[in-house]
């Protein structure tokens, strides 16, 4: 007689391995965020070259990630996570080298940006589509209440980072530690001892060549989006929610610099002001992350709350520049536990839902469109807040946020509650 298995924990050796180079990878990452833009402004004490750099770093999110998808459905998904850390520690590391012997090229460190922003997205997709195989059980939701609770968790290394930067007196030890932290992590990953079988459920490739076999992947990738009308949903909304939300969130700032007459009653200034209240944010969503850790969500109510929630999450982008500074901070933490909440029902739900040899294709998909929706909506926002009040402007891109919830997810209530209201 066959006995049942019981039940495993969420803590096993995979998820504690992943976990762990996660958390150093974080840190090598948001440090070589400061450490890159700290450079920048070091070396050309120009604000438009800055600016450039952030872009190029940006533009390889528009296109790597659909690409690498395809290949990343016919290859060790594994492989590439700590081969492409290994790649990081080195490029890094000979950073630190040429910085230390006092050469520095403008040009080139656009290369740079431009190679970081290929790493990074192709990276993304291949963490997205190995880690659900690394989570055993039903404790998917309870996997990504940690993940999203380190990300926010890691947003410390940014002070730290300026720590580091004053006492150290320039950039060049931070590239260091980020070889060492990308090296490390390397380490960790390479550990992983899950078995991948996705490249064996991978559409044959019948003696075409690579080209062909890439086209005929991706063609199947789109056709099987398209096909899904609930993950089409989904990721439209998303599109148009990250239009919403990239497109509002980046007029706070400028609100509180232009109106610091407002705030004056304070004793700091408006824009430490709103670096102070905004970071009630993040607790939000490390408060949110402990709670979705030890309580499960009901499964048959997942989409009702989601539901809730996209609402809520744009009425409160809204209204945020109206409310007083106490009021608001409380609001921007309910809004990181709302984020945190919407979060991990979206990517429990999806990445469970997915079939694995045609994972990385959707997330590339999903990365690549999400991305263009931030990016544009930043864009549009910045220049319509050239002719119009920042909260008038505001206004109108929750109006958006909310019309994408209506039109893709309540619209599509039937095929998206197929997805959100499942066991994950």
């Amino acid at each position: 007689m066959k006995q049942n298995k019981p039940p495993q924990g969420l803590w096993t050796w995979d998820f504690t391995i992943i976990t762990a180079g996660s958390v150093i990878s974080l840190i090598g990452g948001v440090l070589s965020s400061f450490a890159m833009s700290m450079m920048v402004l070091d070396y050309t004490g120009s604000v438009f070259l800055y600016a450039l750099y952030n872009a190029s770093y940006q533009i390889p999110m528009l296109v790597c990630p659909i690409l690498a998808g395809p290949y990343l459905d016919r290859m060790s998904r594994k492989k590439v996570i700590y081969r492409l850390d290994f790649l990081s520690a080195v490029l890094f590391a000979g950073l630190f080298l040429l910085l230390k012997s006092g050469w520095f090229s403008f040009p080139v460190l656009l290369c740079f940006s431009l190679i970081r922003g290929s790493i990074d997205s192709v990276y993304m997709v291949a963490y997205d589509s190995l880690y659900p195989n690394l989570v055993e059980g039903n404790n998917l939701s309870k996997a990504y209440s940690i993940s999203g609770m380190l990300q926010s968790i890691m947003m410390v290394a940014y002070p730290l980072g300026a720590l580091a930067y004053d006492l150290l007196g320039g950039v060049e030890p931070l590239f260091a530690v980020n070889a060492v932290c990308f090296f490390a992590a390397a380490c960790f990953e390479r550990c992983i001892r899950h078995v991948e079988t996705h490249m064996d459920n991978a559409l044959p490739a019948d003696g075409a060549g690579a080209i062909k076999r890439f086209r005929q992947d991706l063609r199947d990738g789109v056709s099987y989006i398209a096909g899904e009308k609930g993950l089409l949903a989904i990721t439209l909304y998303f599109m148009f929610s990250n239009f919403a939300g990239a497109g509002a969130g980046g007029l706070y700032l400028p609100f509180f610099r232009s109106h610091a007459a407002q705030f004056a009653m304070w004793p700091v200034a408006a824009v430490t002001l709103y670096t102070i209240v905004s970071t009630f944010s993040e607790a939000g969503r490390v408060a949110g992350g402990l709670i979705h850790y030890k309580i499960k969500l009901p499964t048959g109510q997942k989409f009702a709350i989601a539901m809730t929630i996209y609402v809520l999450i744009n009425l409160i982008e809204c209204t945020l520049l109206f409310l007083p500074i106490p009021v608001m901070a409380l609001v921007f933490f309910v809004d990181g536990m709302l984020g945190v909440t919407s979060y991990n029902i979206r990517i429990a739900a999806t990445q469970s839902y997915l079939p694995d040899s045609r994972r990385a294709r959707f997330n590339g998909a999903y990365q690549m469109l999400t991305s263009v929706g931030s990016l544009c909506g930043t864009l549009l926002a910045g220049t319509m807040a050239e002719i119009l009040p920042e909260r008038a402007v505001i206004l109108l891109f929750g109006a958006v946020g909310l019309a994408a919830a209506w039109g893709f997810i309540f619209r599509r209530r039937k095929e998206v509650a197929a997805i959100y209201n499942r066991e994950a």
